[in-house]
C-alpha cells in the first residue's frame, strides 16, 4: 500500500520516512514540510531511504521548489559520467557533486528486485556492497584514501584484487540499472543493491542512508590486502585485525559472518569449496560451487546452526567460519544467533548499516 512521505530533520539529516504520529512546527512554516511530502511518495518496500542533507530551512525550500526532486538533484550539479565502452570494468572517471536522486533510488530499488527475481543474484550483490565498503581504514582520515563505500570497486585496478574475483559479474548485472538511473552514484547503487538483496532473501529491514559521493578515478582505489582472507594462519586474530581496522567489534564480526547463509564459494574464484554439491548442482542460477547452507538463497540463522551441528560434508565451513564457535568471545554471539533468529536479525541489520556507511562521504554533509 502506498503512503505519503514526510520530510523531517533528524540530527542534521533529512529523513524520508512515514509521517510521524506527532509533528513539530518549524519556526517559519509547516508549508515546507507539507509541500515536500506531496512531492515524495514511496512504495512500502522494505528498504528505508535516508538522504543526508544540511539542516538549513533555505535548503528545504530549494528542495521543494525542485520539480519532482529530479531536475536539480537537491540543487546540486548532477553526476557526469565519462565511461569507456559504457562498462563498469573500464577505467571510467566519475565526478559527482551531489547526493543521489531520491526518486531514482526508489525506482532503482524496484528494478533491483526484478533482477533478483530473474537472476537469483542475491549473494553476489551482497558481496559487491560489502567489498566496496570493507576497505575502510579508520586510521586514515582523508577521503577517499581511507577507503570504504565510495564506488571505487568499479575501477579495474581494484576489481582485479584477488578478494574481488568474480565481482565483475555483479557489475555487469547492474550495469543497465546504473545507465538507466544516472542520478545515482555508484557508491549508493552498490549499497542499495546489497541491502535490497538481503531484504528480498527474507532478511531484516536494513536502516539504510543514501547520499554517498563517488571516488573520481583509479588513483583513489585502496591498496590490495584490506579485505579478509578465508584461511589465514590465525583466523580469529585475522578477523579482528581486519574488522577492528574498520571500527567494528566482535558482535559485528559474528553478525556479519551470518550473511554466509546466502551464496556459494566457487573454487575457481576463491580456491575454496567443491565444484558442486547436491545443493548447488542444479542452481538456481548458474550451477556449481559449495554453499554454507542447504537453502543458500534464503536469509535466516541456518549458517550458525549448520556450523554448530556440523552435520553435512556437502556444506562449507571455512577456517574463519569455524573460528566463530572456537573463539570464546565470538562464540557467545554465535550461540545466541543459533538459538534466536530474531536476535540475529536485529544485530545483523545494525551491523550491515554500519558497514555500508564506512568511509563514505555524504553530500550534502552529514
Amino acid at each position: 500500500m502506498a503512503g505519503r512521505v514526510s520530510l523531517t530533520l533528524n540530527n542534521g539529516s533529512f529523513l524520508l520516512s512515514p509521517p510521524p504520529k506527532s509533528t513539530t512546527t518549524m519556526s517559519s512554516s509547516l508549508r515546507t514540510t507539507t509541500a515536500a511530502s506531496r512531492l515524495l511518495r514511496y512504495s512500502s518496500s522494505r528498504s528505508t531511504l535516508t538522504l543526508s542533507a544540511s539542516t538549513s530551512l533555505s535548503f528545504a525550500r530549494s528542495l521543494v521548489s525542485s520539480p519532482l526532486l529530479s531536475s536539480s538533484s537537491f540543487s546540486q550539479k548532477r553526476c557526469r559520467v565519462a565511461s569507456v565502452n559504457r562498462s563498469f570494468s573500464s577505467t571510467a572517471a566519475t565526478k559527482c557533486s551531489a547526493s543521489s536522486d531520491p526518486d531514482q533510488l526508489k525506482n532503482a530499488r524496484e528494478d533491483i528486485k526484478e533482477l533478483l527475481n530473474s537472476k537469483f543474484c542475491h549473494p553476489i550483490l551482497v558481496r559487491l556492497g560489502w567489498h566496496d565498503a570493507g576497505t575502510y581504514n579508520k586510521n586514515i582520515k582523508e577521503w577517499p584514501q581511507r577507503g570504504g563505500a565510495n564506488g571505487s570497486l568499479r575501477f579495474d585496478i581494484e576489481l582485479k584484487h584477488a578478494a574481488n574475483a568474480g565481482l565483475v559479474n555483479a557489475l555487469n548485472l547492474i550495469k543497465d540499472i546504473k545507465e538507466k538511473y544516472s542520478g545515482i552514484t555508484y557508491a549508493d547503487l552498490f549499497q542499495l543493491a546489497s541491502a535490497t538483496a538481503i531484504e528480498e532473501a527474507g532478511g531484516p529491514k536494513i536502516p539504510m542512508k543514501y547520499g554517498r559521493v563517488d571516488a573520481s578515478g583509479p588513483e583513489d582505489c585502496p591498496e590490495e590486502g584490506r579485505l579478509p582472507d578465508a584461511g589465514p594462519p590465525s583466523p580469529a586474530n585475522h578477523l579482528r585485525e581486519v574488522f577492528y581496522r574498520m571500527g567494528l567489534d566482535d558482535k559485528d564480526i559474528v553478525a556479519l559472518s551470518g550473511a554466509h547463509t546466502l551464496g556459494r564459494s566457487r573454487p575457481e574464484r576463491s580456491g575454496w569449496g567443491k565444484p558442486e554439491t547436491k545443493y548447488t548442482k542444479e542452481g538456481p542460477g548458474a550451477p556449481g560451487g559449495q554453499s554454507w547452507t542447504p537453502e543458500w538463497l534464503k536469509f535466516d540463522n541456518s549458517y550458525f546452526t549448520e556450523i554448530k551441528e556440523k552435520r553435512e560434508e556437502d556444506l562449507l565451513v571455512l577456517p574463519t567460519d569455524a573460528a566463530i564457535f572456537e573463539d570464546s568471545s565470538f562464540k557467545v554471539y554465535a550461540e545466541k544467533y543459533a538459538a534466536d533468529q530474531d536476535a540475529f536479525f536485529k544485530d545483523y541489520a545494525v551491523a550491515h548499516a554500519k558497514l555500508s556507511n564506512l568511509g563514505a562521504q555524504f553530500n550534502p554533509p552529514e
